[in-house]
């Protein structure tokens, strides 16, 4: 299985979790939390990003699960 962040995005029927470069949604749900839920167990699970967009598209926060590429110091 390969590495892929997980983005949360808007969708015509409410909320969709995608796989980074996927045409097609892996889930759509009714609330963005819900798919926030389903996006953190893949990202945790693959050990990669979660990439949370707004009702606009635009990125409002991104969680690393994995090998972070800018960790914190101490």
């Amino acid at each position: 299985m390969t590495k892929r962040n997980q983005h949360v995005v808007p969708h015509p029927n409410g909320w969709a979790v995608k796989g980074a470069g996927s045409e097609r949604a892996t889930k759509v749900v009714e609330t963005q939390r819900e798919a926030i839920g389903i996006a953190r167990g893949i990202a945790q699970n693959q050990q990669s990003e979660m990439l949370i967009h707004r009702e606009n598209g635009r990125i409002r926060e991104r969680n690393s699960y994995g090998n972070d590429p800018h960790p914190p110091k101490g």
